[in-house]
């Protein structure tokens, strides 16, 4: 059975909506999700009160234990949060270790704008993950959603548009999010057995 650590950072909720989505497409094909965040990082003159997160904090263990990595972020200027980034600049000596060789890796997001980065920043979470040899899933345009939706979603990975009036994921969002959950979850039990 295959471990699929779920790895965002979601300020305003909309990533981690995104993130338990994905996690139901995991567990949908008998895989087990494992959800984990990163704590929040003060800027130039701000001060964070540390508050209680969803999900437990990721450590290194996590990423040597998963069969596969689905990594999750609000849009950031077309990039990932620093929180996240913060994180994966941690990662040297995993690298070194090929501790993720190999691994199938699923990127998601979510966002204010339609045209806010979301794309970008997708294709920007891939590098250090490629650079890490993992093997990049996305959405093919088999998924009946992909041509249909008006707002996120991607060949590059599930994404959600959030706005005052679209605060839920929409239907394609959810299918888009649940299909690369189960895409990510079935690849890497297929990569177990060989």
């Amino acid at each position: 059975m295959a471990d699929i650590l779920i790895l965002y950072y979601s300020r305003h909720g909309g990533t981690r909506k995104m993130a338990r989505l994905i996690a139901r497409g995991v567990e949908s094909t008998g895989a087990v999700a494992t959800l984990r965040t990163v704590p929040e990082l003060a800027f130039a003159g701000e001060s964070i009160q540390p508050q209680p997160a969803d999900d437990p904090f990721v450590t290194l263990d996590d990423l040597k234990r998963c069969d596969g990595l689905a990594f999750g972020s609000p849009v950031r200027f077309g990039n990932m949060a620093a929180p996240l980034k913060h994180f994966i600049d941690s990662t040297s000596k995993e690298w070194l270790a090929g501790t993720l060789i190999g691994k199938p890796a699923l990127v998601f997001t979510s966002g204010s704008m339609l045209h806010g980065g979301q794309e970008t920043m997708l294709q920007s979470m891939m590098l250090p993950l490629l650079h890490h040899g993992m093997v990049i899933v996305g959405l093919p345009h088999s998924e009946p959603a992909l041509h249909t939706t008006s707002g996120g979603g991607s060949p590059y990975g599930p994404s959600h548009v959030t706005s005052e009036d679209h605060r839920q994921p929409d239907n394609n969002e959810k299918d888009l999010a649940i299909a690369g959950g189960k895409r990510l979850a079935m690849i890497a039990s297929q990569l177990q057995t060989r």
